[in-house]
Formats: C-alpha cells, sequence, structure tokens
C-alpha cells in the first residue's frame, strides 16, 4: 500500500525528522537510511515494522539537524585551573628568585592547550530513546494511511466480487439457453447423416455424450461460486489478507479461462470475457492490500 508519515522532535541541540513511506511489493522489504552513529537504531526499527506490517516495500530515513551551537567553542574549567594553579607556582617562583616576570594575559590562558574546547551535543546513546519514540509515532501514522486506504480498497474489491457473482449468474443462464439450443443443433446434424448412412446408436450415444462432458460447465459455476464466498470471508476476517486474496484471484481465472473455452456460444464467451476482465481488475486492486 502506499503511504508516508513524519515526525519531527528535539533534544538538547539536535533537531530530526523521521520519514516513513510504503509502496506496494508482494513481500515485506525495508530499507533504512539512518545517520553515522546511530547503526542501534536498525534493528529496533526493522523489529518494529516487522511487528505491523507483511507487505510492501518500506523506506525509513531519519535526518538530523543540529544547531549552532554544536561545535561552539567552551572553557574546560579543570585545565583552567591547572593552567591558573600552574601559573601562580611559577610567579611564586620568580618571586623567591628575584625575578619578575610580566602578568600573562587572558588570551596567553586561553592558548594554553586543552583549556578551550569544542563543545559537544551528539551523544547518540542519549538520543536513542527519544528518537525510537518519535520512530513508533512515525510508524502509527503510517499504519494509519495504510488501514484508511485498505477500508477504500476492501469497498472497491466487494463491488469487484459482487460483479463477479452477477457474471456468473448470468453465465449459469446463458448455458442453459445454449444447451437448449445445441441439443435442437445436434438433432439437426443426426437427422442429416441418417439419411446419408447407418448410424450406429451406441456410437452415437457415446459421441453425445462426449459432447456434453466438454461443454457443460456446471462445476466452473460451482466453483466460482465458492471462491466468491471464499473472497467475501477474507475480506470480513479483516487483517492481513493480500497474499490468500491473490491466490484467490489466480483461481477465478483459471475458472474464466475454462468458462471461455467451453463456451460454444456468442454469448457465453462475452459473458467469460466480461469475467476475466473483472478478475484482472481485482488482481490488480490485490496487489495494493496489507
Amino acid at each position: 500500500m502506499t503511504a508516508f508519515a513524519t515526525q519531527q522532535g528535539t533534544a538538547d541541540d539536535v533537531a530530526w525528522t523521521w520519514e516513513v513511506r510504503s509502496v506496494n511489493g508482494r513481500g515485506l522489504d525495508v530499507k533504512l537510511r539512518l545517520p553515522d552513529g546511530f547503526a542501534a537504531l536498525e534493528g529496533t526499527v526493522r523489529k518494529a515494522v516487522g511487528a505491523v506490517a507483511t507487505r510492501g516495500n518500506i523506506t525509513v530515513g531519519l535526518r538530523l539537524h543540529r544547531s549552532q551551537t554544536e561545535g561552539a567553542l567552551q572553557i574546560d574549567q579543570d585545565r583552567l585551573d591547572v593552567i591558573l594553579a600552574a601559573l601562580d607556582q611559577i610567579q611564586d617562583r620568580a618571586f623567591d628568585k628575584g625575578v619578575t616576570l610580566g602578568q600573562p594575559t587572558a588570551a596567553d590562558v586561553l592558548a594554553q592547550r586543552g583549556v578551550l574546547v569544542a563543545r559537544q551535543t551528539d551523544d547518540a546513546d542519549a538520543l536513542l530513546a527519544p528518537l525510537e519514540a518519535d520512530f513508533n509515532a512515525a510508524l502509527a501514522g503510517l499504519m494509519a494511511m495504510r488501514d484508511h486506504e485498505g477500508a477504500a480498497l476492501a469497498q472497491v474489491l466487494r463491488a469487484q466480487v459482487d460483479e463477479v457473482e452477477a457474471l456468473t449468474a448470468q453465465a449459469a443462464s446463458a448455458a442453459e439457453v445454449r444447451t437448449s439450443a445445441l441439443k435442437d443443433q445436434m438433432d439437426r446434424a443426426l437427422a442429416r447423416v441418417a439419411e446419408q448412412t447407418t448410424v450406429d446408436p451406441d456410437r452415437v450415444a457415446q459421441e453425445l455424450a462426449l459432447i456434453a462432458v466438454k461443454s457443460d460447465i456446471t462445476e466452473e459455476i460451482d466453483r466460482l461460486g465458492a471462491h466468491i464466498q471464499a473472497a467475501r470471508d477474507l475480506l470480513d476476517a479483516g487483517g492481513p489478507i493480500g497474499r490468500k486474496f491473490d491466490f484467490l484471484t489466480q483461481e477465478f481465472n483459471r475458472e474464466a479461462n475454462t468458462l471461455c473455452s467451453k463456451a460454444h456460444s456468442t454469448a457465453l464467451t462475452q459473458i467469460g470475457l466480461a469475467l476475466k476482465a473483472v478478475v484482472d481488475q481485482m488482481r490488480e486492486q490485490v496487489q495494493n492490500v496489507e
């Protein structure tokens, strides 16, 4: 199913945006795009997606936005205390020896290694918990959109199943008309043959029985009725039904093909072709179902 959801969050000087996208797929394929240093999220993300989805190509992306204070310089107070203490000791020794030293400026102190350090705000471990919470919210939004689309697809599929049922009923009626017409046609053909040659009654009976079997679509009509009920049961059951329904549409198509091959009448052939068209439309829709 096609769906999209985002979720934003912040912590300290870091802001982030989760994006979760879903498109149609026969199975479940999860692709992740995570920033460096956040590989620990991969297992959590895949497990969460697998718990709620069984079908679709799902792409999960995380973008981090660091504030301008990221990397700003700050004073290491401990290092500064060490430097100032050392300066005091140097001044005391110089005074004891009668040596006069110039007073160091603030710039001199700050120039010492380790006094000024870059501010660090990219503690990945500290961000994991809020990131996971926001991902779960984005995933819930994605699934809500998929559920909404699924409800709409269910209505489309129900209408298509109803159309298959109507065409099946038309096929059954057309078969009855065709049987009567076919009987009259064979009677006339037998009469013409009997006028020209001797006909073996047993042989004729065998041939007629063979023709009747080859043209009988009772089993196809019965199986179509069973498939219609199975389709409605799946739609009423809810939950992941995409793969089962996909298989069921293949069975619908098989019966429609057989019906066309046994038609032996224009009306029944047209009904069979209309049935195949509806089944093809149904198969396309089923590819979008979870």
